[in-house]
């Protein structure tokens, strides 16, 4: 570089960190010193892809195929599964040409805000919410606008909290059940979401990705309500593939050739390999193996919220799906960012703060603020979370 040159820098690349992988980084500094370190700060199962997955993936691999690119859209034979499966599990038709099959549902939600949003669009999400949807916006130039969803509302918007902005947003972002909460919008709130969004132009993209994990309370898809907004899917969470990186996307018909073209141009299309396993993702004997996973998670929620109190906790909401629990945890930090980076240096147990989820605003106090909470994975082994509050009891 010549001396004195200063490189280039787009105020896009300005983005918060997404805490949850800085203090994953961390950690594994910190395994790799020696140190026993045991992981709640991640949004992973412990467990692997369903045999059937897995068979399917060596068979690939063995038949000598150049596993080439697919469609920008994804393999057909996959998207008319992914179809089929939104016939059997909600009761609705889906065309598969609406179906785009994405590189983890990250790659489909950027595809999404590209063909959708302008640069200074005006974009709702709930505070707390999923920290790279913030960022991800943000960083293509829309107008980010959380709006604060607290305890007595589930950490879920309301009707009362759409109506009360001043204009109707380009779009809106729900995530049902929710990172970080666990919370699920009942069916009704949804379609009454869906309503409303229809009648202010706004487009609503429901990030359905913890579908499959809940625990007795029912989750329902948008797609029951409208065809004119995004459902967004994922093989990661319910299906246990997240290190293959496959997601999916149903957009209206208005969207779909645009999500298309933006797919050819940022991914070319999804590893084949993945397409190909994810197929019996959906198949009856993957099912028995994938419900024994829901099972653990519940049964870790319920160790996890049994264990709280130990802490001197009694703030918390119980999670209806997904593998979190979102404490307040006020009385031992108003930092959690520097409390969860103490407790990994001290404790080798990693957590994740809740400003990933809502960030602190200067000059503004709220009961959201992320300062105040921390989030709890429990998607992995009982044995281990059983350690890592024996650690943090003895620690407090």
């Amino acid at each position: 570089m010549i001396e004195g040159m200063s490189v280039r820098k787009s105020r896009r690349g300005e983005v918060e960190p997404f805490y949850a992988m800085e203090l994953m980084k961390f950690a594994n500094i910190k395994s790799a010193e020696g140190a026993d370190v045991i992981s709640l700060c991640l949004g992973q199962p412990s467990d692997g892809a369903p045999a059937p997955v897995l068979e399917a993936a060596a068979r690939a691999l063995a038949s000598g195929s150049a596993l080439g690119y697919t469609d920008a859209s994804g393999l057909l034979e996959l998207r008319e599964q992914i179809a089929s499966h939104y016939l059997a599990y909600y009761g609705v038709e889906v065309d598969p040409e609406r179906v785009q099959v994405t590189t983890g549902s990250s790659a489909g939600f950027t595809a999404v805000i590209l063909a959708a949003f302008d640069a200074g669009d005006e974009v709702v999400m709930t505070r707390p919410g999923y920290p790279a949807y913030r960022n991800v916006l943000a960083a293509h130039g829309c107008h980010v606008i959380e709006i604060d969803c607290g305890p007595e509302s589930g950490f879920q918007p309301t009707i009362e909290m759409l109506e009360a902005l001043p204009v109707a947003p380009a779009g809106l972002v729900v995530a049902s059940p929710s990172n970080p909460t666990g919370t699920i919008i009942a069916p009704e709130q949804l379609a009454a979401i869906a309503a409303w969004c229809e009648d202010h132009g706004t487009l609503l993209i429901s990030d359905e990705i913890y579908h499959g994990i809940s625990f007795g309370a029912p989750t329902a898809s948008v797609l029951q309500s409208s065809q004119n907004h995004v459902a967004v899917g994922s093989f990661s969470k319910y299906y246990c593939m997240t290190g293959w990186r496959i997601g999916w996307l149903i957009v209206p018909d208005e969207l779909a050739r645009r999500v298309e073209l933006l797919l050819g141009n940022l991914n070319l299309s999804t590893p084949t390999l993945s397409q190909i396993a994810a197929i019996e993702a959906f198949s009856a004997e993957a099912k028995p193996e994938l419900d024994a996973h829901v099972a653990k998670y519940r049964r870790n929620r319920d160790l996890v919220l049994s264990r709280l109190p130990d802490l001197g906790v009694t703030g918390f909401v119980v999670p209806d799906g997904a593998f979190y629990v979102y404490p307040d945890v006020s009385h031992l930090t108003d930092d959690s960012l520097a409390w969860c980076l103490k407790v990994l240096d001290e404790t080798a147990v990693t957590l994740t703060p809740g400003i990933d989820f809502a960030p602190v605003i200067a000059g503004r106090t709220s009961t959201t603020d992320g300062s105040r909470f921390i989030r709890i994975s429990t998607a992995g082994a009982s044995e281990e979370i059983e350690e890592a509050f024996d650690r943090l009891v003895a620690w407090v």
